[in-house]
């Protein structure tokens, strides 16, 4: 039978190890020397085994929080990738990056788009965007107002934004809502849009080719003229350049001699 010693004792012993295990220290145990078929030792083994149980709680409890933060993390690259798959932006011509958009198009939905869109232009510098609108079903007034804020920010990073695959039902839709597209070009089709930009580009190479045969024109005029004041001013006939006289025979002749096909006068 326990004495009052005894219970004394014991429980001198044991506050100081349940006011640490209350503050959170849960490695210390309750000492007992009695065995537990004892009320002492039953006591310690009690208060040691509900110890043992909120340890092993806790362990379960990071395990599935860690559980619960990895799950959390899949599906949010599961989100994004089904965003990215959603919405994907395609390098449809050096260049041109194409947007197709299906379904039915939300102002949560036209916000992700340009987020993503105008991340890539940054990235690459491409000078046009072809938003393409050919499998949309619907698209409300916000999302429309997202278009022309795209549009905007587009052109300030440099480059352009048009608008293809525009079919009568989403035509008059826009129509309704009183949306004024003004300053973004629509096209009936994809390839109406891209064909418009290749010829663009062929016109500003041919205009480039011109500038540069026009230059070269003018240097050449430019080098009849001064041959022309030499040969007026010097009675020997014209000068080389470096100042040496026109070779025998070619007197009257132009020197240096003019590319082939070039006017003499």
């Amino acid at each position: 039978m326990t004495t009052k010693l005894q219970l004394d004792a014991f429980l001198k012993a044991t506050l100081p190890i349940l006011r640490e295990i209350e503050g959170g220290d849960l490695s210390r145990k309750i000492p007992s020397d009695e065995a537990e078929d004892r009320p002492l030792g039953a006591l310690a083994a009690t208060a040691n085994a509900l110890v043992e149980g909120v340890v092993q709680a806790r362990q379960r409890t990071r395990r599935y929080q860690r559980e619960l933060e990895e799950q959390i993390a899949t599906i949010e690259k599961q989100r994004t990738a089904i965003r990215e798959l959603s919405t994907p932006i395609i390098e449809v011509w050096p260049g041109v990056l194409c947007v197709p958009i299906v379904s039915v198009l939300d102002a949560e939905r036209a916000t992700e788009i340009k987020a993503a869109l105008l991340r890539v232009i940054a990235q690459r510098k491409t000078p046009l965007t072809i938003i393409d609108v050919t499998g949309i079903e619907n698209m409300e007034t916000y999302a429309t107002d997202h278009f022309l804020r795209m549009a905007r920010a587009v052109r300030i990073l440099g480059g352009e934004c048009v608008l293809s695959g525009v079919n009568a039902e989403l035509a008059w839709t826009i129509t309704q809502i009183g949306v004024e597209l003004g300053e973004i070009r629509t096209h009936r089709t994809l390839r109406e849009a891209l064909q418009e930009y290749v010829h663009q580009q062929e016109l500003r190479s041919m205009q480039a080719a011109q500038a540069a045969h026009m230059h070269v024109l003018q240097g050449i005029q430019a080098a009849q003229a001064m041959h022309a004041a030499q040969a007026i001013q010097s009675p020997q006939g014209p000068q080389t350049p470096q100042g040496m006289q026109t070779p025998q025979g070619m007197r009257g002749a132009v020197w240096p001699p003019l590319p082939p096909g070039t006017d003499k006068r």
